[in-house]
């Protein structure tokens, strides 16, 4: 049941990259690339996560929250910049250079999102 789990988790994290990379090279709007995006990078990083310890830490989408949260205070402060990595575009990119407290609310709704569906799940295979 446990690999089951995992091949699950796995199947959704490329699914959910897939979705990611095509956002990133493809949408260019005001509402999908923004928002949509960073919804479903918490519920990546939860699946991520989930790969690696299926049923252990029960609070892990507060704890992909706050990780998330970290970076984009990170990204409030620069710290690429302090790092003096400005010139490093691929740590700018995994990083981020522009803080924005909407990719916090949206980092909320993936992970409550995550946190939802999982429950339900739980709930409806215990039946």
């Amino acid at each position: 049941m446990l690999r089951k789990q995992r091949i699950t988790y796995a199947l959704m994290f490329v699914t959910i990259l897939l979705i990611e990379v095509l956002i990133a090279l493809f949408v260019r709007d005001k509402f999908v690339r923004p928002y949509v995006g960073d919804v479903l990078v918490a519920v990546l990083i939860c699946c991520l996560c989930r790969v690696c310890i299926p049923n252990k830490v029960t609070a892990l989408p507060i704890y992909v929250f706050l990780f998330a949260t970290a970076v984009e205070l990170a990204q409030y402060f620069d710290i690429v910049k302090l790092l003096g990595m400005e010139s490093n575009k691929l740590l700018s990119t995994l990083l981020g250079r522009t803080f924005s407290i909407a990719d916090i609310l949206c980092y909320a709704v993936g992970c409550l999102g995550f946190y939802l569906i999982e429950k339900a799940v739980r709930k409806y295979s215990t039946l």
